[in-house]
């Protein structure tokens, strides 16, 4: 939970801030559990929306883009390059926030592009468009690390 907490909020102090209230949260709301899903699944909705909520309050604005001319910025994402972990979750560290929230949900917590809209209370193409533009960022910061 707390690897999910910090890769959304992406530093260790609010990260942790963030799961202890979520775990108070959690507990606290305990009788709502319905057991539609696992226990686990449950706590980490709650972190999720706590850490979204966090970067709310430092006032982050997702830049809502209806339309975009994709083509071109798709032709940069073919290449399969081999990347050393560390230094891609070092690279996704300094991604803006917007641009690192997308993908971290979008990439390691198995989100869809409809799931975050919802979430981050944008629209599906805002989502769309920052994941895109978060993989080119992500790959330029690589390139110019010589990665």
């Amino acid at each position: 939970m707390y690897n999910v907490a910090l890769r959304i909020v992406n530093f260790d102090d609010e990260a942790e801030d963030v799961l202890q209230e979520a775990f108070l949260d959690a507990f606290t709301r305990i009788e709502n559990f319905r057991g539609d899903t696992t226990f686990g699944l449950w706590l980490k909705q709650i972190v999720i929306n706590k850490s979204i909520n966090y970067l709310r309050k430092r006032k982050v604005e997702f830049v809502n883009i209806e339309e975009v001319d994709v083509a071109q910025e798709m032709e940069n994402d073919e290449e399969d390059l081999q990347w050393k972990v560390e230094e891609i979750r070092e690279a996704i560290t300094q991604l803006p926030d917007r641009y690192r929230v997308v993908l971290t949900l979008y990439l390691f917590e198995g989100y869809d592009h409809e799931e975050i809209s919802h979430i981050l209370k944008i629209s599906e193409s805002t989502s769309r468009t920052q994941y895109m533009r978060a993989k080119i960022k992500l790959n330029s910061l690589l390139v110019t690390r010589g990665v």
